[in-house]
């Protein structure tokens, strides 16, 4: 039996640095998202560079690698995710002293044509809230609080399912919200917010008293458990749909409407 066939690869330079700059990312409490997006795309990029070191690694080679992209089928905006992806970690080896140039910046970003999400009108918006929740809706109050904080407040989904029970300052009519990079900051919510809140709360009590069960999620499903994002973006769609809005609108859609209708009554 031959030896090379059993023995462990032998990381090479450029892996070892790739390795050393996702961990700082995460000492650095970066987005798990981005993490994960960086870690894949630069994999790709070590694959495809193979055993040369940094000094041998100019534009003409990252280049080959965004061509060799496309020649995958990727479209414009994945390649442009790893190039990104490339030049911060370009940024980062020239921190260290590991690179003396970053050869990344020479190498253009794909031109991504901007496609501007719709955003439904405030009539629209508010026919979701007007009467009461659909019969597509399984758990009314709940939802009816979901909409509420993703339009009212302009929070993300990510946020939104992050939200624990001792997170609610009730009295003071705010939310502890943690955001990206576990950022966190209080978000404000109004008396239509409040008045869901106050017809949720005792529904929830009770549905974890039927299951006896405990937990310190705010917004549950019928098990009792945390709501996923999935979820939150599986009931907005049908509940918009049963509202007469477009299939396209999902939690994000809320988000960018929160700030589009602001705007237009005038706000900064």
């Amino acid at each position: 039996m031959a030896d090379n066939a059993t023995r462990a690869h032998k990381r090479t330079d450029v892996e070892k640095s790739i390795d050393q700059f996702l961990r700082v990312l995460r000492e650095q409490n970066a987005s798990v998202h981005t993490i994960k997006a960086y870690a894949g795309d630069l994999d790709g990029f070590a694959a495809h560079i193979g055993p040369r070191d940094w000094k041998r690694i100019d534009h003409v080679v990252i280049r080959g690698f965004l061509s060799h992209l496309y020649e995958k089928g990727l479209g414009k905006t994945s390649v442009a995710r790893a190039l990104a992806a490339v030049r911060s970690l370009y940024r980062w080896l020239a921190q260290e002293g590991i690179v003396e140039q970053n050869p990344a910046k020479l190498v253009s970003t794909p031109k991504i044509p901007k496609k501007l999400p719709r955003v439904p009108t405030i009539e629209e918006i508010n026919s979701v809230f007007d009467g009461a929740m659909p019969d597509a809706s399984a758990f009314p109050e709940r939802d009816r609080l979901l909409f509420e904080l993703l339009y009212g407040c302009g929070i993300r989904n990510s946020e939104l399912i992050g939200i624990n029970l001792e997170d609610v300052r009730v009295s003071a009519e705010a939310i502890l919200i943690r955001g990206k990079g576990k950022k966190e900051r209080y978000v404000p919510f109004g008396g239509a917010a409040a008045q869901a809140l106050s017809s949720y709360l005792p529904v929830r009590q009770k549905l974890l008293a039927d299951k006896r069960k405990s937990t310190g999620a705010w917004l549950v499903n019928h098990r009792g458990g945390r709501l996923t994002t999935r979820s939150v973006g599986r009931i907005v769609k049908k509940i918009a749909v049963a509202k007469g809005l477009s299939p396209d609108v999902h939690p994000h859609t809320l988000r960018h409407a929160f700030g589009t209708h602001m705007l237009e009554e005038g706000a900064d």
